[in-house]
């Protein structure tokens, strides 16, 4: 092979021309024009090849075609065309780039990576709902932080049967709530449900949105913007339990203060 021809198929395979592309595209800017059998006789390929190949360049538009069959020819669109076929194909991948870039922030939100931790996120009151449910798949005692009211404002009918099943599925909890009229009448309650409460200032400690962690999860449930988010996390959640149990402490205090201070007003 000559050196010429050589560095012509080096850089035409960079570009992405194929051997036998290469080999009918010299053939024919050698030939000037010329019908099938002479240009695959040129490229030293059969014709059944050369024609399939032909083609292929015909639609890339470094060759054309004139007359008919079968004295149909076809000649070498000049080399400046290779450039704006390389544009055509820049622009085309720039395109493509620009949808993917689109697309990229939520295939990342969905992608599962292994250890990484899972995020779900459930709108609305059926979302609401949903995240509720999920904890009574718990296989331990829930650790949570609740305002009573807001539950019952945020799920008018739910939370009684919800209480019951829960109790049912021998799912117990220790909750912190801030102390109002429901939230007492909800901790009279505490035996049969499966419950132990302890009461915090109202004033100091409102809780928005309400926090539920139980296995590897932590469950947040915002009433306020009706969002629903269940964290799959062991690390995250095992760090939020070891708070939980910091702010239990501290809660059993206030909720003995407060007892005590209602029973020297009764």
């Amino acid at each position: 092979m000559k050196k010429e021809n050589f560095q012509i198929e080096k850089h035409l395979k960079i570009i992405g021309l194929s051997d036998n592309e290469i080999a009918v595209y010299v053939a024919i800017l050698k030939l000037g024009k010329g019908v099938v059998s002479q240009i695959a006789r040129k490229a030293f390929l059969n014709r059944t090849t050369a024609y399939d190949i032909l083609n292929r360049l015909v639609a890339k538009k470094l060759i054309s075609i004139s007359g008919k069959e079968p004295k149909q020819e076809y000649m070498a669109e000049s080399p400046d065309q290779l450039k704006l076929l390389i544009k055509e194909e820049l622009g085309r991948r720039q395109l493509e780039l620009n949808e993917v870039e689109k697309v990229i922030p939520e295939l990342k939100s969905i992608h599962n990576v292994m250890g990484r931790p899972q995020v779900r996120f459930y709108e609305g009151v059926e979302g609401l709902e949903t995240v509720y449910e999920d904890t009574l798949t718990s296989h331990e005692p829930i650790r949570g932080y609740a305002t009573v009211d807001e539950m019952h404002n945020g799920l008018p009918g739910y939370f009684p049967k919800y209480y019951k099943r829960r109790a049912a599925a021998g799912i117990n909890i220790r909750a912190i709530i801030p102390k109002t009229e429901i939230g007492l009448e909800r901790s009279a309650h505490d035996k049969e449900e499966l419950r132990e409460t302890a009461l915090i200032p109202l004033e100091k400690y409102g809780f928005h949105p309400e926090i539920n962690i139980y296995d590897n999860k932590v469950m947040i449930a915002s009433w306020r913007e009706k969002l629903g988010i269940i964290i799959e996390s062991a690390e995250i959640a095992d760090a939020m339990k070891k708070i939980y149990e910091l702010a239990w402490n501290e809660s059993r205090r206030l909720d003995a203060e407060i007892r005590k201070e209602a029973k020297s007003k009764s």
